[in-house]
């Protein structure tokens, strides 16, 4: 159940992080942002955060076999 764990959240930090890209692409480097576009600063903590705290933890279950 370890290894399933740390792989469903090696996927999920995986996505953070090409989510995190992609939002830098598109608003080609907060740039670009519209007026009321403040989720985008938002996504901007939060996704590499979310994508961190994911990575640490699956690090830590799947290192421990």
């Amino acid at each position: 159940m370890r290894s399933v764990g740390g792989i469903i959240l090696a996927l999920i930090s995986a996505f953070f992080i090409f989510y995190t890209c992609r939002l830098l692409y598109v608003t080609q480097f907060m740039t670009a942002v519209r007026a009321n576009g403040h989720g985008a600063y938002i996504g901007l903590v939060v996704f590499p955060l979310i994508a961190i705290a994911a990575g640490w933890t699956a690090w830590r279950l799947l290192r421990r076999r």
